[in-house]
């Protein structure tokens, strides 16, 4: 068995992360039949069901909700809270599928939940993360995830950028918090989004001179354009298109397959 392999992704938002987590998990899928996945989508939009063609029942912030209005008056319960959240959250979260499970975290409502349910999420993730050989960490936009250290657990960090500088900064921003909150995973990883061929160089050249290996890049596909737009789930894309076969080369090139 492997060893584990605990990926988050990241970057700036509408840089392509969760199409990304999914075609990972599409070709983890096809290349791999010894796995147990977990994909955890960390980003209180929550688009990655629907872009898996999931459909889940609560969110870990839906239960948290839920958990507060019916327990908050109950003192004497004869055990932990945090127990019994626990156990409803694994009751009505975790989704489990033939090929992968899913754990979405949503948000709570109302101000400050945010923060605490990022950090049931975590609590959460130090229990399942054993039961798994792979993780896929759909993270949320921008860089607040690493302040509240949802990643902390992770071995292989990827962050994706577009061709913009607002994501190349981002990159760079990402991993220089990474290393002030002591979020250190073995290796890092970027991935170019819609980057022409002709950026392929300079990419190279400006990820080696701020700590980051780029593992490849994902050409403009106009099939993931489509499936988005007629909501069609992006692991039933063809595996012969030019994104999967792109994102084929990027799990090879980071250890998720051989």
């Amino acid at each position: 068995m492997r060893s584990p392999f605990i990926a988050s992704i990241s970057g700036k938002g509408g840089v392509g992360k969760t199409t990304l987590t999914a075609l990972l998990l599409k070709v983890l899928i096809e290349n791999s039949s010894e796995d147990a996945i977990l994909v955890v989508d960390a980003d209180p939009a929550t688009n990655l069901p629907e872009v898996l063609g999931v459909t889940i029942p609560k969110t870990i912030g839906d239960v948290v909700e839920e958990f507060k209005r019916r327990i908050s008056s109950m003192d004497n319960l004869g055990f932990e809270k945090s127990s019994l959240l626990q156990y409803w959250i694994m009751r009505d979260c975790l989704v489990e599928t033939t090929y992968f499970d899913l754990l979405a975290m949503g948000r709570g409502e109302g101000e400050g939940c945010y923060c605490y349910v990022n950090t049931v999420l975590t609590k959460i993730l130090v229990d399942l993360i054993k039961n798994y050989t792979v993780v896929l960490m759909d993270m949320e936009a921008g860089l607040e995830h690493l302040n509240r250290r949802v990643d902390r657990y992770v071995n292989t960090m990827i962050v994706v950028v577009d061709p913009s500088i607002m994501s190349f900064k981002t990159a760079e921003r990402i991993k220089t918090i990474a290393e002030e909150v002591r979020i250190n995973p073995e290796k890092k990883y970027i991935v170019g989004n819609r980057i022409p061929q002709s950026m392929y160089e300079t990419l190279i050249k400006w990820a080696k001179k701020i700590g980051y290996e780029v593992a490849g890049v994902i050409p403009e596909d106009e099939l993931i354009m489509k499936y988005n737009l007629i909501g069609k789930p992006l692991l039933t894309l063809p595996s012969n298109s030019a994104a999967v076969e792109a994102v084929k080369n990027i799990a090879k090139n980071i250890g998720l397959i051989d």
